[in-house]
């Protein structure tokens, strides 16, 4: 295996090890694996105010101190709680990567299930938006690639699920977001990757926004992804007039959720009911716009 394909096995015992090397003023705290886990992060929880998180894959290295050096300071400009992270530790322990403590948030992952339908969940995750897209950015920011970069990967995703989905209407929406004309104006910060499994909900209401391993500057219509993800037909029209949304941006929006959803339905239908289910859903609603 190449260095690129490293996954180190990543247990509790080694971050109970790393944690009372590194930060042991933190090392008699309870320590408990958080389940299910992400794609890019192991999580857990370390006592009741912290969160330990270890990249899966060299993909994520790099995160822990970006997300240091900008969520303190976009935190209390957004109107949903954000995981502020505290310290970033090293390798060790045969561990490779650096690695993030967080403060911990409580929730519950959202689901459409529970907020699909919500006006005010709808109008919250506009506030959100419009308030980072508010924050000032730097000549630091990582800038996010545009939509037109997912082309052939997109096209070959069309063609491949040509057979599930509706083929003539998957490319007919996709040639028409690469060719709405791009965000005109200064590049703002975009969350990057806004899907349910990064949404917090507190007693039925959206609370926190997590995992901003995507934080990047550019054109926001790739967080709209979020109003086809979670939001019903009635709650995204309600997101996008509260968002003030134009129509070329929408159209990238839509391309965003197609090219997305496409991707993660290739590579994960197949073994993942659940990524199957929502992929789909979310396929289903960009193509209904």
């Amino acid at each position: 295996m190449s260095t690129v394909d490293i996954r180190p096995a990543i247990g509790t015992a080694l971050v109970r090890r790393l944690v009372e090397a590194q930060f042991p003023q933190w090392a008699g705290l309870p320590l408990e694996r958080v389940e299910p886990g992400g794609s890019d992060h192991v999580v857990h929880r370390l006592g009741g105010e912290l969160s330990v998180r270890l990249p899966r894959h060299r993909d994520a290295v790099g995160q822990a101190a970006e997300e240091l050096r900008r969520l303190p300071r976009l935190a209390p400009r957004l109107p949903l709680a954000v995981p502020v992270p505290v310290a970033v530790g090293e390798p060790g322990s045969g561990y490779p990567w650096p690695w993030a403590v967080s403060r911990w948030i409580d929730g519950e992952t959202a689901t459409a299930e529970g907020l699909g339908d919500s006006i005010p969940a709808a109008r919250a995750l506009a506030g959100f938006l419009t308030a980072l897209a508010a924050c000032p950015t730097d000549s630091g920011g990582e800038v996010r690639a545009p939509l037109a970069e997912r082309d052939a990967d997109t096209r070959a995703a069309i063609a491949a699920l040509a057979g599930v989905f509706d083929a003539r209407a998957m490319t007919a929406l996709w040639d028409a977001a690469l060719a709405a004309p791009a965000w005109g104006r200064a590049p703002v910060w975009c969350h990057g990757d806004l899907h349910t499994g990064n949404l917090l909900t507190t007693g039925g209401e959206l609370s926190a926004v997590i995992d901003f391993g995507e934080l990047a500057v550019g054109d926001p219509a790739c967080d709209l992804t979020i109003a086809f993800t979670l939001m019903s037909a009635r709650s995204r029209a309600e997101f996008r007039t509260a968002l003030g949304v134009d129509a070329d941006t929408w159209a990238r929006g839509r391309g965003w959720a197609l090219a997305t959803g496409l991707n993660a339905h290739v590579t994960y239908a197949a073994t993942r009911p659940r990524v199957a289910a929502q992929t789909t859903r979310q396929i289903t609603a960009a193509l209904a716009g």
